[in-house]
């Protein structure tokens, strides 16, 4: 058997292209709702974290430290095993809602790290200009804070994605255990998983591009 008939044998026969893509859509799904509901927690655990209102804030400051020092994979089986455990919750549900805990985590404290970095008398002139603190931020202070974190948030993207890859731990059939199962049933594992590391890659690079692109549309 040649190498292309090989590569027919574990990717498309019997339709097991159309199994990886749906792997592929449920790691996508995860990953894109994580993100969304992770980046709109993470904005609002920053605002928290640099708020004047101390209980809030170390609310904010304890919730970040416990969870970016505990592994995703730990987190996930805690809330599937064990929270939502008796629930009868959809297993696909406790890994969004994990992975929005863990990115909101990441995601609150790189915006706060681009906010410390920004110049504060910019905003202090604006204000001095006659800016309402809301025009002041949305003029001033978010253009500059988009720009600092955007690279750091691009790579907790494609970290993101990476994580996801263990929810198959909590019965999800995603594109990691597709692999893995497809890996199984034709006794050919390198090239399975070479090939689901590809797949990786090239959603990773899909990221990274899309980034590229909006970073050259606003140079514009």
């Amino acid at each position: 058997m040649d190498f292309l008939d090989l590569l027919y044998k574990i990717f498309v026969k019997d339709d097991s292209w159309l199994t990886i893509l749906n792997g592929l859509w449920v790691t996508v799904q995860i990953s894109a709702l994580s993100l969304l509901f992770g980046t709109l927690f993470g904005s609002l655990l920053c605002f928290f974290r640099v708020g004047k209102f101390p209980p809030l804030k170390i609310a904010a400051q304890v919730y970040i430290s416990i969870i970016r020092g505990s592994p995703v994979l730990m987190l996930l089986m805690l809330l599937f095993y064990g929270v939502f455990a008796r629930t009868g919750i959809n297993p696909l549900l406790v890994a969004v809602i994990t992975f929005s805990m863990h990115t909101a985590a990441h995601v609150a404290e790189l915006l706060r790290s681009a906010l410390m970095a920004l110049d504060k008398g910019q905003v202090e002139a604006a204000r001095t200009l006659g800016f309402s603190k809301f025009q002041a931020f949305k003029l001033v202070t978010l253009p500059q804070l988009v720009r600092i974190a955007k690279p750091v948030y691009q790579s907790t993207v494609v970290n993101l994605i990476q994580w996801t890859s263990v929810v198959g731990y909590v019965t999800i059939t995603d594109l990691t255990r597709v692999i893995n199962n497809t890996a199984s049933r034709t006794m050919q594992p390198m090239i399975t998983i070479m090939g689901g590391m590809v797949i990786y890659l090239a959603i990773s690079y899909l990221v990274y591009g899309i980034f590229h692109w909006t970073e050259r549309r606003r140079a514009q």
